[in-house]
């Protein structure tokens, strides 16, 4: 065995960096030496080893597109625990938790009408006789003037939508005054008045980010905007809207509802409607990227997909392709009323396209390089020819696809693709550069990296979308508060209210004849509805699935409260918004249920999130959330048959005993 070659702790953690950033996909795999080339490396040529600059410059690299946001307090942060520990949930979920929340009008008044003075950054003007350091120079300080403007107008909505609920209160309070009737219920509710504290909502800070969309937007003329159908408004902010409508050179905009196997046709059907009604002429499509593939036996009951579009969704997309891009080969009204200006008009884009290819193409039909159609005499074709007049137009059109982060741009690629292209991860902002790929000789697609949009929109509501990768989100409690406003998780994952374990157990003492006392006070409490609190949601998980901190030995809420997340972002828990304009009487049906979608016969399991971790076919209290139905064995059982076990679930789970198998 060759002896090992010592390093610096500079340079070991440079290579622990290394492989950190190749684990992540932000560099690709190293090539490993074959076996004679290691033995040649013995003999007197070792391989050469890459320097600690080298493998600081890689890092560095990679780390210039991550995401960056703003942390937030520990106030905050404390303060948001301290509430979601008092703050009871109101329970059953009303009719308008499921309808999707807008910035009401009186909000944005109240702060100075600041809600449009969000914006998305424009690529400052240039020239060619600008050096790159100029260049980048301006962008640097248009930018930071950029952030200024944003956060100003943050605090201002932010303190406006104080302003607002303070006077809310102080009405509210002048009218219990008022009216004597309700001091009794005051004194039960004294916490009902007290809000959960405000988190300013994020978006992108970095400007490498930024740069990629210009890159996107500059050289595309059809944009696909993809829009998680369970919240479509929260992925079109109108910061967005007003820069895709600022070019000179007007970009044919597509909406694209993603994720309908999870929201269903009804809610997506409702969505589609609505975003006509409010942005007139614009085309929506509807896609599915993925379809589960059948399992065979001895497999277990995880189940795995595979890139799918469906031949219906296909060709909608496609027709909506096709249309744009005969918009766009029509001359726009104020050139067709000019004689002389039509007359030296052209269309900026590849007039012939073979719509019929791309409705067939796949992977095997993707080609990197233009094909010119020559006849038999050895000329070009006259279609060719025409296109290759003006030396400005390109061989093929460009199509954009942008959106927010984890609202399925690389998967709808390799859905169209109809094999794994590019990247795709359930982890917002796996894709750091934007990448092209050919669809066909003459179609171009241009994946753009996700990034969050200025909006006023609450930051927990951000998160319940998948948009900020949770990993990164410290305020867990918080976040788990404002899902339970839309979600009884509670009912969904089955859980057991915590106080129910303080509960007097039964007393199995020898008595005299009519000594035994009734228990009527003691089993009070337990027959008593008890109120839900976001922590006692998180307490009730963590213990179910025995999730308890190294030293104290205590629920550890922040990994139940992770996986909560984890579940609700990946749609691992279905749920969809109704658009803000569906009558609220035609929601009967969803009585208690907010925005969940409820479906017979499954029954919902939540893994921890320690996913590395192999798990086997009998665990049942580890399996993954995948919307299997239970197997019914413990259900044929009676009360008093039921074997409690705990051993064996969680780090600490052989220390666990349990009071009932115990005293069996």
């Amino acid at each position: 065995m060759p002896r090992r070659k010592p390093a610096s702790a500079k340079q070991h953690k440079a290579e622990l960096q290394l492989k950190r950033a190749i684990k992540r996909g932000d560099l690709p795999p190293e090539s490993k030496p074959t076996h004679m080339a290691s033995r040649r490396g013995q003999r007197g040529r070792p391989p050469q080893d890459r320097s600690s600059s080298e493998v600081n410059a890689k890092v560095q690299s990679s780390r210039r597109l991550q995401s960056a946001f703003i942390k937030l307090s520990p106030e905050f942060l404390e303060e948001a625990k301290h509430k979601a520990a008092c703050l009871e949930l109101s329970r059953p979920l009303s009719f308008k938790s499921a309808l999707f929340p807008l910035v009401p009008e009186s909000e944005t008044s109240a702060s100075n009408s600041h809600a449009s003075e969000l914006t998305v950054i424009k690529r400052p003007k240039w020239n060619y006789e600008m050096n790159k350091k100029q260049v980048e120079s301006n962008e640097e300080g248009v930018f930071r003037r950029w952030l200024e403007a944003n956060d100003t107008a943050i605090q201002a909505w932010k303190a406006g939508k104080k302003q607002l609920l303070d006077t809310q209160e102080s009405s509210e309070e002048e009218e219990e005054l008022q009216d004597p009737s309700t001091e009794s219920q005051q004194t039960t509710n004294d916490t009902s008045s007290d809000k959960m504290p405000y988190a300013p909502p994020l978006f992108e800070r970095n400007l490498e980010v930024w740069r990629q969309l210009w890159r996107v937007t500059e050289i595309c003329q059809i944009l696909l905007i993809l829009l998680d159908s369970r919240c479509p408004l929260l992925h079109y902010p109108p910061s967005l809207h007003k820069y895709l409508s600022s070019f000179r050179t007007p970009r044919k905009i597509i909406f694209v509802l993603t994720k309908v196997d999870i929201s269903g046709p009804g809610r997506s059907a409702l969505w589609t409607e609505y975003l006509l009604s409010r942005y007139p002429g614009m085309r929506v499509v509807k896609v599915e990227s993925y379809l589960e593939k059948k399992s065979g036996e001895g497999q277990g009951k995880r189940k795995t997909f595979e890139p799918h579009l469906p031949t219906e969704l296909r060709r909608d997309l496609v027709e909506a392709l096709k249309a744009a891009h005969a918009e766009l080969c029509v001359p726009p009204p104020q050139i067709s009323s000019n004689a002389e200006r039509l007359s030296s008009w052209k269309p900026g884009i590849k007039h012939s396209v073979d719509w019929k290819a791309v409705l067939t193409a796949g992977d095997s039909d993707v080609q990197h390089q233009r094909h010119v159609n020559i006849n038999a005499s050895g000329e070009v074709s006259a279609e060719d020819a025409e296109d290759a007049i003006d030396s400005n137009i390109e061989d093929f059109v460009t199509i954009g696809v942008i959106g927010q982060p984890n609202v399925g741009k690389s998967s709808l690629l390799n859905a169209l693709f109809g094999t794994h292209k590019v990247k795709a991860s359930r982890t917002p902002g796996k894709t750091k550069h934007f990448q092209t790929l050919f669809w066909t000789s003459q179609i171009r697609l241009v994946d753009c990296p996700g990034l969050v949009f200025p909006d006023y929109v609450d930051m927990e509501m951000q998160v319940l979308a998948g948009i900020l990768p949770i990993s990164q989100i410290a305020a867990i409690p918080s976040c788990i508060y404002h899902a339970l406003q839309y979600l009884p998780l509670e009912k969904i994952l089955k859980l057991q209210h915590p106080a129910k374990k303080d509960t007097i157990a039964e007393d199995k003492r020898t008595w005299r004849k009519g000594m035994r006392p009734t228990g009527e006070g003691m089993q009070l409490r337990a027959e008593a509805e008890l109120t839900w609190t976001a922590m006692d949601v998180l307490t009730a998980f963590a213990e179910m699935k025995g999730l308890i901190t190294a030293k104290a030995g205590r629920p550890d809420i922040n990994r139940a409260g992770n996986t909560i997340l984890r579940a609700v972002a990946e749609g691992k828990i279905k749920w969809a918004f109704y658009p803000p304009d569906t009558d609220v009487s035609k929601l009967s049906q969803n009585n208690g249920l907010g925005i969940w979608i409820e479906e017979e016969g499954e029954d919902y399991e939540v893994n921890s999130i320690d996913s590395d971790r192999e798990v086997s076919d009998n665990d049942e209290s580890t399996s993954d959330l995948e919307g299997h139905s239970s197997t019914g064995g413990d259900e044929s059982h009676g009360d008093d048959e039921i074997l409690h076990i705990s051993a064996g679930v969680g780090m600490f789970g052989a220390l666990t005993l349990d009071d009932k198998s115990a005293s069996d």
